[in-house]
C-alpha cells in the first residue's frame, strides 16, 4: 500500500495535467480516482522496467476517453432556439447560406484534413494542441492544415 502512496504522489500531478485536456474541469477529480483505482487494481500487469509515468498515462487516456463517450451531449430544443438574427435584428439568409456552404466543403475534405481544421477553428486549439490530441507529429498536423485549407479555399470558390 506504500508503494501505492509513493505512486500518487509522484505521478498525480501530471496524471491529472494529462487528464485536463481530455475531460471537463468539473469531471477531472473522478476520471483521476478511476485512473489510479484501476492501476491498483491491475497492479500486476505493471512491468517494473517500463515507465510507471506512462502506464498512467496510457491508463489516463483510455478512462479520459471512457468518461467523454459514457457522457450525454447537452440537447436544446429547436423551438427554443429558433433562427439566430442578423445585423438588424431579422435572420440573416446570407449568412446562413455561407455557413451550410462552409458545412458542405468541410465535408469534402479527407477525414484528417477536416479533423485538423476542426480542431482548430472550432475547438479553438493550436496546431501543437492538435498534435497531441491526435497523438500525431506537429508537422503532419501543419501540413494537413495547410492543404485542407488550400482545398477548402478551392471548393468555396468555385460554390
Amino acid at each position: 500500500m506504500e508503494e501505492f502512496s509513493e505512486s500518487y504522489r509522484a505521478h498525480a500531478a501530471s496524471v491529472r495535467a494529462y487528464l485536463r485536456r481530455l475531460v471537463p474541469v468539473q469531471d477531472l477529480d473522478d476520471v483521476l480516482q478511476i485512473v489510479f483505482t484501476e492501476a491498483w487494481r491491475s497492479r500486476q500487469r505493471f512491468d517494473p522496467h517500463r515507465s510507471m509515468r506512462a502506464w498512467l498515462l496510457g491508463i489516463a487516456h483510455k478512462r479520459g476517453v471512457d468518461h467523454l463517450r459514457a457522457r450525454a451531449a447537452p440537447t436544446v430544443s429547436l423551438d427554443v432556439v429558433g433562427d439566430p438574427p442578423g445585423h438588424d435584428g431579422r435572420v440573416d439568409d446570407q449568412a446562413l447560406a455561407d455557413r451550410d456552404q462552409l458545412h458542405r466543403a468541410l465535408a469534402e475534405l479527407p477525414a484528417p484534413q477536416r479533423q485538423a481544421i476542426e480542431l482548430a477553428y472550432y475547438g479553438d486549439l493550436s496546431q501543437r494542441e492538435i498534435a497531441e490530441r491526435l497523438h500525431v507529429p506537429l508537422g503532419t498536423v501543419k501540413a494537413r492544415t495547410a492543404r485542407g485549407l488550400h482545398r477548402l479555399s478551392a471548393l468555396l470558390a468555385a460554390a
